[in-house]
């Protein structure tokens, strides 16, 4: 199998930009959905609430591109389930982490997959990455730690261990998605779709698992007004939209460079923590916040 990714070398600065500002716009979402998962899940209504956000959106990507997903091969089929199972880890891990760890310790955990990315697409392709794209991932880990030790970093949790799994599987996605090849020729939404699809399709058979916790249709009957617009907010922009641009992204560019943008994730979970919920950011959160941007520039120059 090759890489499908496209070198960054070969993208125009501008056209580079045109791909590099939607991923930072899932980083942007995906930051603040720690504060929307921790408001409406808990430790006995993680299978259902991902039943309820995947099955939100699963329909609309059927219905609007039917023809897409009749014309995928079986070859097509298999490598996007198999995308699909390795996103049910990913969320499951994820969902449980935050439930069981605070939004600080989860925000720096996952912040690692820029780091594996780059170090497990090196060990893929017997090519060492530059030194200036690891040291610049450094700088920007750096700036994460800094970020959010206004938070209180804790000893170490079954949540953060959870978390650190849930980095690894998304370094798992991000190269899988660049380097299936029979997945290669195949749109990006019927792809979306059918990952999305076989999510749910997992999320579903635990949930209906004696002894995982409340009935979708239990948790769905108990949400109110504000419960409602987060599991929106969680289908429509954290999962829908950002799965669909990391999809697209990944084909134009390198993994490790859309890895290192989606690395400013903590940054924005930071900010969504001090503009919605209240949270303080010190001297050293804002020097972490100016590391992770400087880190994130640095290392963008260097992918190209």
């Amino acid at each position: 199998m090759t890489s499908i990714a496209v070198p960054s070398a070969g993208l125009a600065p501008r056209r580079a930009w045109l791909t590099d500002l939607p991923v930072l716009l899932v980083a942007v979402v995906w930051g603040a959905s720690y504060l929307a998962a921790k408001d409406i899940t808990t430790a006995h209504t993680v299978p259902a609430v991902l039943v309820l956000r995947f099955g939100l959106v699963v329909p609309v990507l059927v219905a609007s591109g039917w023809r897409g997903l009749r014309a995928l091969t079986r070859a097509q089929w298999r490598g996007a389930g198999l995308l699909g199972l390795v996103l049910s880890g990913i969320f499951l891990l994820e969902t449980y982490g935050v439930v069981h760890t605070s939004a600080t310790n989860a925000g720096l955990i996952i912040s690692l997959t820029m780091i594996f990315t780059p170090l497990a697409e090196a060990a893929v392709t017997r090519v060492r990455p530059p030194r200036a794209f690891l040291a610049a991932a450094a700088l920007s880990v750096t700036g994460v730690v800094l970020l959010t030790q206004g938070g209180g970093f804790t000893a170490p949790s079954a949540g953060d261990l959870l978390m650190l799994l849930a980095a690894l599987a998304r370094t798992a996605h991000v190269l899988l998605m660049a380097r299936v090849t029979s997945v290669r020729s195949a749109d990006s939404l019927s792809l979306t779709t059918v990952q999305l699809g076989g999510a749910v399709a997992v999320f579903a058979v635990l949930a209906a698992t004696p002894g995982t916790g409340t009935a979708p249709w239990t948790v769905a009957a108990g949400f109110g007004g504000r419960e409602w617009s987060g599991l929106v907010f969680l289908s429509v922009f954290c999962t829908l939209f950002a799965f669909f641009v990391q999809m697209w992204a990944v084909r134009r560019t390198s993994p490790s460079r859309v890895s290192l943008l989606l690395g400013t994730e903590p940054l924005w979970a930071a900010a969504a923590g001090i503009t919605l919920g209240g949270e303080r950011l010190g001297a050293l959160g804002l020097l972490g916040a100016v590391l992770v941007l400087a880190g994130t520039s640095w290392g963008r120059r260097a992918a190209a």
